[in-house]
């Protein structure tokens, strides 16, 4: 038996919350006495996740599997599953992920649990630790069923290289139209800039730039930082920013190392949305402004004046450490 565990790409190439899923299921691996197997969709260079702690990886080269979708992937993890004799399945927090693993648990009668943010308590009983309450608290839930499911948060665990000779064998799970429930027809794509799931930095803006042509300092200040560019609901209801970018709690879920708030007030269903960020900064002309209360670091002032400067501060950073 191997711990198995679902690597997620773009466009052949591994996404960072692959890595950290690995990072996480050797941990497991090694509590267990176990190895550690993935699973890779379509992948490029599978052997990478050697360097995570992978033994083997059962590479499937499918263009009918080129697109995501969760019923055709479950079954393919469900295969695999099967084949390794596995009966802990660790995948990442995703919503892609979250999709297939409903489909998935019911499929091998497991126990599923979202939203990991730590390494299993103890393996008998099977304990683990997530984020409950809408990241306003933890739970700690025992999973009591043979076969279980685990979704690691993202940045909860990290990436810890663990190096080890992965083995790639080609896999060709049974997979037939009764797998494809519901089909893609496009797929609309960031290109060339950091996604809001795979951010470690986010840089979020609210109705306090006051309209889509001030935008620009934001994508600037995300582009020296690295990071992703998020707002608040209001403003892609305005049709500032498209909806893609929307973040909270009935938006994109956001669970960076840190997450910038620039005008932005701090309505409850955004907080619940970014609390799981490990780090939050927020800059808002309003000292009273709700966000203060839930920020690690906090900058009363007006963001036209502020984050030109901050920009310029960190241009001047990078120059003197490049």
């Amino acid at each position: 038996m191997s711990i198995l565990v679902y690597t997620e790409t773009d466009n052949g190439k591994f996404k960072k919350n692959a890595f950290e899923v690995a990072s996480y299921a050797k941990h497991v691996a090694d509590q267990m006495g176990e190895s550690v197997t993935a699973l890779a969709i379509n992948a490029e260079n599978a052997d990478e996740l050697g360097t995570y702690g992978v033994s083997k990886v059962l590479g499937i080269s499918n263009d009918s599997l080129k697109g995501f979708n969760a019923k055709a992937y479950a079954s393919a993890i469900a295969q695999a599953a099967e084949l390794e004799g596995s009966k802990v399945i660790i995948v990442c927090s995703s919503a892609d992920s979250k999709y297939l693993s409903g489909i998935l648990a019911a499929r091998l009668n497991a126990g599923y649990v979202p939203n990991v943010v730590a390494a299993p308590e103890g393996i008998s009983p099977f304990v683990v630790k997530r984020t409950a309450f809408s990241n306003k608290g933890f739970a700690h839930t025992e999973i009591s069923s043979e076969v279980k499911i685990i979704g690691v948060s993202n940045n909860a665990f990290g990436l810890v290289e663990n190096t080890t000779d992965a083995v790639v064998e080609p896999f060709d799970p049974n997979i037939n139209d009764n797998d494809f429930g519901v089909k893609s027809v496009e797929v609309d794509k960031v290109v060339g800039k950091a996604t809001i799931a795979d951010a470690d930095i986010v840089v979020s803006a609210g109705r306090g730039l006051k309209g889509p042509e001030n935008w620009g300092m934001i994508e600037e200040l995300a582009d020296v930082l690295g990071a992703a560019t998020a707002c608040s609901k209001p403003v892609s209801d305005l049709g500032w920013r498209p909806h893609g970018e929307h973040v909270g709690q009935t938006g994109k879920p956001v669970a960076s190392n840190l997450y910038i708030a620039i005008g932005i007030s701090g309505a409850i269903q955004h907080l619940a949305g970014v609390s799981a960020s490990k780090t939050k900064v927020v800059i808002n002309n309003d000292p009273e402004a709700p966000f203060f209360k839930a920020a690690d670091y906090g900058i009363v002032g007006d963001a036209f004046e502020v984050v030109p400067e901050l920009i310029e501060k960190l241009k001047e950073f990078k120059a003197q450490n490049a």
